[in-house]
């Protein structure tokens, strides 16, 4: 069996995002890049307690299972869209999480609210239009509408975040529902929300050379 460390690394990722309550039971996916148009992706309706290396499923850019005995998630073609317009991105994680939900259901973009909405997105995140689940539409959206960000919130359905590795992606979702929290207590407040300035977002994202052990 190839990518055993990958196909574990996937494994640890979904129980991560479970863990963070961004998913339940089998809900989401996740998937990553391998060499030779080959993609790595999780199973279709298994439970992420019970997932073994050998169920995470090996395809090409068309679909095809290559290596594995499980059925692919069922978002593969909305993944692989992904992949194939978005060169840069490695990783890609597909959530439900509740908080990005509600932001979706009264709002149009997260704007940037925080400075962790710059370090761990990058930008405002914007609200694609609904599309059915399983439906490569979402695909189509998160690179319509992805610009600067590491993820896009679907209405009424979830989020797709993205990056050059598990580490940045799964970042990415963690953070941006704890800002989607933060912005739906700002706004039950019933005040206007204030934004970090062009100049606040510049200063933010400047090289500091204080994160990381390096």
């Amino acid at each position: 069996m190839r990518y055993e460390k990958e196909r574990q690394e996937l494994i640890d990722c979904a129980r991560a995002m479970e863990r963070h309550g961004l998913v339940t039971l089998s809900g989401g996916n996740v998937s990553m890049r391998m060499e030779g148009d080959a993609f790595l992706v999780t199973p279709s309706a298994m439970p992420y307690d019970t997932m073994l290396p050998e169920d995470i499923v090996l395809i090409d850019k068309e679909g095809n299972t290559i290596e594995g005995i499980r059925r692919p998630t069922s978002d593969w073609k909305a993944v692989l869209y992904i992949f194939e317009h978005m060169p840069e991105v490695n990783v890609v994680l597909h959530t439900h999480q509740p908080q990005a939900v509600a932001v979706s259901l009264v709002a149009d973009k997260l704007p940037v609210i925080s400075t962790t909405m710059v370090d761990e997105l990058h930008a405002e995140v914007a609200v694609a239009p609904f599309t059915i689940s399983s439906d490569i539409g979402m695909g189509v959206s998160t690179v319509e509408y992805a610009g600067k960000a590491l993820a896009v919130i679907l209405k009424q359905h979830g989020i797709m975040a993205y990056g050059k590795s598990i580490e940045q992606a799964l970042s990415a979702a963690v953070y941006l529902e704890e800002t989607c929290h933060v912005y739906l207590l700002a706004l039950a407040a019933g005040r206007e929300i204030p934004t970090l300035s062009k100049e606040q977002i510049e200063a933010e994202d400047a090289p500091r050379g204080y994160y990381g052990q390096g």
